[in-house]
């Protein structure tokens, strides 16, 4: 999302390496909506989530810190109950490095043909390219970028097991999205982001895996963050847009959930889109006044967990809860 005219904010995506296969282990005035099911969601949780990712270390593929957190945020998932999938591969990026990565699925109401895709990214970017350049080959804390999509869906993960909802549930973490080519040195004539995202696409975790529609987060935790309508999600998603942007102003969440459209992003949702047919929108947070469209403390060290705020994380959470659970 550019300025003042809607555009691609993201340059293409890294093409998908070799194949290793998965493994399957077990301020708005609106009135609030009319529910059937009383919705809570729990924004310390999620807060500590994302917390913790960071305690790791940058979460960039092929480094100790990756590797050690892929394995805890597998063993959190799975112990929230959901019949566990993880896709081990090697992809290839902008550079030609081989990238060890790994896909996180975790499914919930398997034989329930409605389905719900969420998923984030939870890797970090290996550059802090949009920061002085003496800081372009520090890896960054990712807490926003990457952790706050996590956080959001491991608190989720929590409550579907403690109140499993009557629809079917598939999260997936994907890895290796934000290896893309750094602003100093880019790439272009490629697939150069969403490595992982962009795998699953031609490799479901399930033969022939459809789902009536999938939600992405991607950068939904920072203090006064706006979710403006992306562009790819109403292009190919626009109920769900307008299903998600309603609920949350009725619950009100306006002042987050602009109603006002936002630019076209590649991001890990156009490869579900493009790759498995599945409609699907991606809530993240748009500056318009960023000559790049993404706030300040994108791609650079400032994101960190003093970026963080529960108020964000609570009103995504919440809107989520109450679309899957009263109106999915």
């Amino acid at each position: 999302m550019l300025k003042s005219i809607p555009l691609l904010l993201l340059c293409a995506l890294i093409s998908c390496g070799n194949r290793e296969g998965s493994r399957e282990t077990k301020t708005d005035n609106s009135s609030p909506a009319n529910t059937s099911v009383t919705t809570t969601f729990n924004a310390d949780s999620a807060y500590t989530y994302i917390e913790k990712q960071v305690s790791f270390g940058p979460r960039v593929p092929n480094s100790k810190a990756h590797k050690e957190y892929g394995n805890y945020l597998e063993s959190e998932l799975k112990s929230f109950g959901a019949k566990m999938y993880v896709q081990e591969m090697i992809v290839t990026a902008y550079n030609n490095t081989k990238l060890e990565a790994k896909n996180i699925i975790g499914s919930y109401n398997t034989d329930n043909p409605k389905r719900i895709l969420l998923f984030a990214h939870w890797d970090s970017r290996p550059y802090a390219d949009e920061d002085m350049p003496e800081n372009h080959f520090k890896p960054i804390d990712g807490a926003d970028d990457g952790g706050s999509g996590v956080g959001v869906l491991l608190e989720l993960a929590r409550q579907f097991q403690q109140n499993p909802p009557s629809v079917g549930i598939d999260i997936i973490f994907f890895d290796a999205e934000d290896y893309g080519s750094p602003s100093f040195n880019r790439v272009y004539g490629g697939d150069y982001w969403c490595l992982g995202s962009q795998f699953w696409a031609k490799n479901p975790h399930i033969s022939n895996y459809k789902a009536d529609y999938g939600i992405l987060l991607d950068m939904v935790g920072s203090k006064n963050a706006t979710f403006y309508k992306e562009g790819t999600s109403v292009r190919y998603a626009a109920p769900i847009v307008e299903k998600v942007w309603t609920t949350a102003r009725s619950l009100g969440y306006g002042k987050y959930f602009i109603n006002a459209p936002g630019g076209a992003i590649t991001d890990d949702h156009q490869y579900v889109i493009s790759g498995r047919n599945i409609p699907c929108i991606d809530i993240i947070n748009y500056d318009p006044e960023s000559n790049h469209g993404f706030a300040d403390y994108w791609h650079t060290h400032k994101d960190n967990m003093d970026i963080i705020d529960r108020s964000t994380l609570h009103a995504v959470g919440h809107t989520l809860m109450e679309v899957i659970y009263n109106n999915p």
